[in-house]
């Protein structure tokens, strides 16, 4: 196919296959002005710094500023930022993306002193504030989770030092992300034709899906040789970016990293203990799955670029970008025909940046600012996971939406924690459709597989990733120094515990950790397996309770972050502060593994 050959350049893009980034900025020099009037406005909210406390329509005044000034910035970065993944190796949108990050950090050491000001207001002259001045009932949530974090936050000098050191501390996730996506090449290999395809981030886990197991070794083996060879490079860099979270969690007043991650969404740390704690007491599952995959490959020796190998092999389903669209609406009809609407908005105004090009950034994302309706970056290759990224991120920008409608700016956003769960639930939903809209056999085998591969790749890899996060983090803590080689020798030895004894633990797998461009975002990834799990059930409510459960899901996709994630999945109907959900999961993901060797059996 022609999309395995040499990639196009971002201009020969075609516009349709493209996101409207001039519904944000029409132009640069739109967004210059913009980004000026930042840089003019931060003077007036440094006027308020000393008098917060003075009065309720100073404190109004201000947290209003500070709204305004964060709405312009997030546009300012949403779409320097933007516009440099379009093709990382452009130097006029690098020095955007560069002079964005750099006001942000400016911004953010502006408006430190707020918080630390906030909290000397005594909480009686705040309960007057609030009656002097109706309109801070706004704010009510606001600051009584600020109060919430007091022990952490420190003086305005110090908050201020600390907001000024957040360019630094960015240091080793920026490196990383240049070495990433616009420095490492990986090599060339033969493809199943005897073609010469070289290995991308985009193309890797289609060529570890290839039938020919020729073809996935030397990609598995590619990729991850051009990795080893700068194993020390790269190491430093892991390293130091957890160094930077000890300093900052030290520095915070916070017990660990991992404390200091979750509070800020009010998370317990037992969430995240307990979800590692259940996927080990279940690894018995994870364990015949791999021995059900050794099995139907029949093979000898099942290694891990067998991972991905097909288990059904004379089902092709290669889907045109198209046609994916068209699969996901109809998936997704159960969420009703106001969420089909905005999908079909969506669709139909380019929030969609399709196809990889020459140095796009890797991988899929949602993202936007709050006015401009959202946007999806894929790199969409044809194949069936493709078909699911789409549904998946298009989970994101529709929760985006729906919150930026309902949400005052405040609010809008919404914590990481949530953010996967309306995603999830979109796969969830889609892959019901698709199973009950197949008569063939076969095709129902491909499909179940591909739900348990989304199993074994959200709730058992992802909780995987966690764990080595919160090794590496301890050791750290601990005084400890993270080398190239404790860093392969501990996830040398999860992979061996999470997929046990009938799976070749190749050396090559050691290097993994070194291509998880989320472990620069410390215990980001944990979010995946508890937001997979908490769509599971939530998924199952719509399908089998219909418009009741589908009102509560919109109303928690317009919640934004007016409450925190833990409660507004408590509304929704799901409960993540106990291990049922995950327990939940992994129930269906046992009945899905036996109707997988009852459909092969026959």
């Amino acid at each position: 196919m022609s999309n395995k050959k040499k990639l196009i350049k971002r201009s020969e893009q075609e516009k349709k296959n493209t996101w409207a980034i001039e519904d944000l900025y029409a132009s640069d020099d739109m967004w210059q002005k913009e980004y000026n009037q930042i840089n003019q406005m931060l003077p007036k909210a440094l006027e308020y710094q000393g008098r917060l406390g003075k009065s309720a329509e100073l404190l109004y005044g201000f947290l209003q500023l500070s709204d305004e000034i964060s709405k312009l910035l997030e546009r300012v970065y949403v779409y320097a930022n933007q516009k440099y993944h379009e093709d990382t190796n452009n130097p006029i949108y690098q020095d955007l993306s560069n002079k964005a990050n750099a006001l942000a950090v400016q911004v953010n050491s502006a408006l430190s002193f707020a918080t630390p000001e906030i909290l000397s207001i005594p909480e009686e002259t705040i309960s007057q504030f609030r009656i002097d001045k109706a309109d801070l009932k706004l704010y009510n949530f606001y600051i009584n989770d600020i109060l919430r974090q007091k022990p952490h936050i420190l003086s305005g000098e110090m908050e201020e030092l600390l907001a000024d050191a957040g360019e630094m501390a960015d240091g080793p996730s920026n490196i990383y992300s240049m070495f990433n996506n616009a420095d490492i090449r990986f090599p060339e290999i033969k493809d199943e034709e005897g073609d010469d395809v070289q290995i991308t981030h985009g193309r890797y886990i289609r060529l570890l899906e290839s039938e020919d197991r020729r073809v996935r070794k030397d990609a598995f083996q590619g990729l991850y040789k051009t990795y080893n060879g700068f194993r020390n490079t790269l190491a430093a860099s892991f390293s130091s970016n957890v160094k930077q979270e000890v300093f900052f969690a030290k520095a915070r007043k916070y017990s660990s990293t991992l404390e200091k991650a979750l509070d800020g969404g009010n998370i317990p740390v037992d969430v995240y203990t307990n979800l590692i704690s259940a996927v080990h007491d279940n690894m018995d599952l994870m364990y015949r799955y791999v021995k059900l995959r050794k099995k139907l490959l029949g093979l000898e020796e099942l290694h891990m670029y067998d991972m991905y190998a097909p288990l059904v092999s004379d089902v092709k389903m290669e889907v045109p970008f198209e046609e994916a669209k068209k699969i996901v609406a109809k998936g997704l009809e159960a969420l009703g025909e106001d969420y089909a609407k905005v999908l079909k908005e969506g669709y139909d105004n380019r929030w969609i940046d399709v196809y990889e090009n020459e140095n796009k950034r890797s991988g899929a994302y949602s993202w936007g600012a709050y006015g401009t309706h959202p946007y999806v970056l894929l790199n969409y290759n044809d194949t069936l996971d493709n078909v699911f990224t789409l549904a998946h991120e298009m989970g994101h920008a529709i929760h985006s939406y729906y919150s930026d409608e309902t949400q005052p700016y405040v609010y809008a956003g919404y914590r990481i924690f949530v953010a996967e769960v309306a995603s999830t639930c979109n796969e969830s939903l889609l892959i019901d459709y698709m199973l009950k809209n197949t008569k063939d056999k076969k095709e129902k085998a491909y499909l179940i597989n591909h739900f348990l591969v989304k199993f074994k790749g959200t709730l058992f890899r992802q909780t995987m990733f966690a764990e080595f996060e919160m090794i590496t983090h301890r050791m750290v803590e601990q005084g400890e120094s993270l080398t190239a080689d404790n860093l392969c020798k501990i996830y040398h030895d999860l992979n061996k515990l999470y997929f046990g004894d009938d799976v070749v633990i190749d050396s090559e797998i050691d290097m993994e950790w070194a291509r998880i461009p989320h472990f620069y975002n410390a215990f980001y990834v944990y979010q995946y397996a508890t937001g997979y799990s908490a769509a599971i059930a939530l998924s199952r409510r719509i399908l089998n309770e219909g418009k009741p459960a589908v009102d509560d899901y919109i109303n928690f996709l317009s919640s934004g972050s007016s409450d925190y994630p833990i409660e507004l999945l408590k509304k929704a109907g799901v409960d993540m502060s106990t291990k049922e959900p995950v327990n939940q999961a992994l129930k269906l993901f046992s009945e899905l593994l036996d109707q997988m060797e009852e459909l092969m059996e026959e």
